[in-house]
């Protein structure tokens, strides 16, 4: 699974109790014609869309619909929040700063939140697979965990996104649920569903992963990026950690085809990183982008 989590900085959540069609903007029983300009706005400004609806019974009630913008990195990330009237309000939002990083100056939100992948109409795991992981991580964190449209990686259901780092955690299983989200809320992360953080490219991600299970890194803030560089299909990235400076060089290849998802008809191949190199570093190796 690493090197899969789809790459994702910036973030806009928003309340829909559904039903959601295949693609969830278009074919959500949104007002006509909203859920496609805020697809096309979001799109041109660099910003990932989700339609979200609570799990728990027991979550406090919010005046309105809920919105969530977010900043998953590489920066230090952050997660605000707002209640809007209705959804056309989504339209007032200043998307294209928000692709750009900067905060629409909701009310910040401290601590973690839980996403977990049920778009069934999508990719049928994600349902069977995404509901009980859902309920059961609403049963540890209610106001926490909410339901998501596609997050990508519908073969790794049951999907769990953890923010604000955008931590993707797939095969995660509904009595895994709320062990794996304490180890985030901890500062820690389950390397056994690692699939990546989303605001790094996915052979970055591949790296992080390697490096962390080789070394046993599984503290968030254990592996911090310096810089990365691609040359005839090998990526190699450099990483601060608690024991010194690391490079991982990871080869660029395609996988064996395989069904993609759950309701693929035909195999097809997708791209595989597999780590060549780990080295350790020293200071007169150099640094800087």
């Amino acid at each position: 699974m690493a090197g899969t989590a789809s790459t994702v900085r910036s973030w806009l959540l928003l309340e829909d109790a559904g039903p959601w069609g295949r693609d969830a903007l278009r074919d959500a029983r949104l007002p006509e014609l909203v859920g496609l300009e805020l697809l096309r706005r979001c799109r041109a400004a660099g910003v990932r869309p989700l339609l979200i609806r609570r799990v728990s019974q027991d979550a406090t009630p919010s005046q309105g619909l809920t919105c969530f913008a977010m900043r998953s990195g590489p920066e230090a990330p952050w997660i605000e929040r707002a209640s809007l009237a209705n959804v056309r309000d989504a339209l007032d939002l200043d998307l294209p700063a928000l692709g750009r990083g900067i905060r629409p100056g909701f009310e910040a939100v401290e601590g973690a939140l839980f996403l977990v992948c049920t778009h069934g109409r999508r990719d049928v795991c994600c349902a069977e697979r995404g509901r009980p992981l859902a309920r059961a991580l609403a049963d540890a964190f209610p106001d926490r965990t909410w339901e998501s449209s596609h997050v990508g990686g519908d073969r790794f259901a049951g999907n769990l996104v953890a923010f604000p780092h955008g931590l993707y955690l797939g095969r995660v299983g509904s009595d895994e649920a709320a062990d794996v989200a304490r180890s985030y809320v901890d500062g820690k992360v389950s390397l056994e569903h690692l699939r990546g953080r989303s605001c790094s490219p996915m052979p970055v991600q591949a790296a992080d992963h390697a490096l962390r299970t080789r070394e046993g890194f599984d503290r968030l803030d254990d592996v911090v990026l310096e810089r990365t560089e691609e040359h005839e299909g090998v990526s190699t990235s450099t990483f601060t950690t608690p024991k010194g400076r690391f490079s991982v060089s990871i080869a660029i290849e395609d996988s064996e085809p395989a069904f993609l998802t759950c309701h693929s008809h035909v195999a097809e191949p997708a791209p595989a990183y597999r780590a060549i190199a780990i080295e350790r570093r020293t200071d007169t190796d150099g640094g800087g982008p």
